[in-house]
């Protein structure tokens, strides 16, 4: 059942979500809360695309104030749970926060555009593979990412440390390596946090932490983390389709995939030939 929150509590819920919303959704969220009749399956569709916004959503519907006795991770679940005024209640605050330079915008195209097609093509795989937690693999497809925004707050030539990171990964040195090196910290971590103040469920920002520890962990004979590896085989395999390499990395190749190919493919019983076969029917449906 819809609990109403204010403009008030709003504002409160959101304190802490610094990922920017993309410009051209808060335009089209904003076009739909002013029809006579908002649609809030359209509201929630927009919302699914934008890392920022999911965040948020889920942060206030896993807050203490709604009660929940397990932690959900499915924004089609929370835009339920919320109801469309407070969702527009939302959307409104984080509008006159979420002003930004053309230059930011910009840089920051790299980040949303990957964001979107890495979480549809994992939803598309999860239900190749017959993984049963599509919702959750659509989560971390748009989440995987989301220190990148705030790396770059912190530190303005972080892209191209990332190229670097992207340029410099093998099995002996993974993308994260780098930016320790050069920043002390990386966007994995700084992503596991943030995930953890917006309350999504916990193996969900494990699998954040780890996005780029994948070598290390299908390396391990440990079926206790079978959930953990479901999530990250899928979620590597769509990064490799949607060429975050080129994106993010700026690179022809993609180095990463090459040292864990071999293992990811075995975990989830495909073969070099049955992999190229499900990649390129993915591009031709243009969910990547």
């Amino acid at each position: 059942m819809e609990k109403e929150l204010s403009a008030e509590q709003i504002q409160a819920f959101l304190q802490g979500i610094s990922v920017p919303p993309q410009p051209q959704i808060m335009v089209d969220l904003q076009f739909e809360q002013y029809m006579p009749n908002p649609d809030l399956k359209a509201i929630a569709r927009l919302i699914s695309q934008d890392p920022g916004l999911s965040g948020a959503l889920l942060k206030i519907v896993n807050s203490p104030y709604f009660g929940l006795a397990n932690r959900i991770g499915s924004i089609q679940r929370a835009v339920n749970l919320l109801g469309s005024r407070s969702v527009i209640n939302m959307v409104n605050a984080l509008s006159i926060r979420g002003e930004m330079t053309d230059e930011t915008i910009v840089t920051l195209n790299r980040f949303w555009d990957t964001a979107q097609d890495v979480a549809m093509t994992s939803l598309t795989l999860a239900k190749r593979i017959g993984y049963e937690s599509v919702d959750e693999a659509y989560t971390l497809g748009l989440f995987h990412n989301c220190g990148i925004p705030l790396m770059l707050k912190r530190f303005p030539d972080y892209m191209s440390v990332l190229e670097e990171s992207y340029a410099s990964a093998s099995a002996e040195r993974r993308i994260v390596d780098t930016e320790n090196r050069l920043l002390n910290t990386n966007h994995a971590v700084v992503g596991y946090y943030t995930a953890k103040s917006w309350n999504l469920p916990l193996h969900l920002c494990q699998a954040i932490a780890n996005h780029h520890n994948v070598l290390a962990i299908f390396a391990e004979e440990n079926d206790n983390d079978a959930q953990l590896k479901n999530l990250l085989a899928i979620l590597k395999m769509a990064e490799h389709i949607c060429r975050s390499y080129q994106v993010l990395g700026n690179q022809d190749e993609d180095h990463e995939w090459q040292s864990i190919e071999a293992l990811i493919l075995d975990y989830v019983g495909l073969s070099g030939y049955d992999f190229e076969n499900l990649r390129e029917s993915i591009r031709d449906l243009g969910a990547a």
